[in-house]
C-alpha cells in the first residue's frame, strides 16, 4: 500500500513491479494483494495496463490494511492468544499488554497513507533497507 501511495500519479502497478519494489516474494505479496483487495482497499484488473491500484487515496489509514491482512487480534485480541480474555476475566499479562495494544489501535487509526507518502516525499521515510 505504502508503495502504490508513493506511486502517486502513477497508473496500476503490477504484481512483479511491487513484489520488487518492497523486495518481498512475488507469491506472498500475491496473497496480500488479494486481501488487500477483498477489503475494498485495491482495486484490481487483469490484461494489458492491469495491475493494482489504491481505491480510496489517501484517505486510507493503516488500521484498516493490518485489519485486511491480519484481521483485528493484533488490537482487540489476547497477547497469549486466550479466546476469553478481558477486564474481567484476564489473562496473566492482560493488565500490562492491555495499555500498549489501545495506544497500538489509536495510533494505526490516526496515520494515513498520506501521511506517510508525505514522510517518504521528504526523505524521512524508506521501503527498502538500503534505500536512501
Amino acid at each position: 500500500m505504502i508503495h502504490l501511495t508513493a506511486r502517486e500519479g502513477s497508473g496500476r502497478a503490477g504484481l512483479s513491479e511491487i513484489a520488487a519494489a518492497i523486495d518481498s516474494p512475488r507469491a506472498f505479496t500475491a496473497k496480500i494483494l488479494q486481501l488487500l483487495t477483498k477489503a475494498g482497499l485495491l482495486d484490481s484488473a487483469r490484461g494489458p495496463g492491469g495491475g493494482f491500484r489504491i481505491v480510496s487515496d489517501k484517505n486510507i489509514n493503516l488500521h484498516q490494511i493490518v485489519e485486511a491482512v491480519d484481521g483485528n487480534d493484533l488490537v482487540e485480541g489476547c497477547v497469549l492468544g486466550f479466546r476469553r480474555c478481558s477486564e474481567t476475566h484476564p489473562c496473566p499479562v492482560h493488565h500490562r499488554f492491555s495499555p500498549v495494544r489501545d495506544y497500538l489501535a489509536v495510533t494505526l487509526s490516526t496515520t494515513s497513507l498520506g501521511e506517510i507518502q508525505q514522510l517518504m516525499k521528504d526523505g524521512k521515510g524508506f521501503l527498502r533497507e538500503n534505500e536512501q
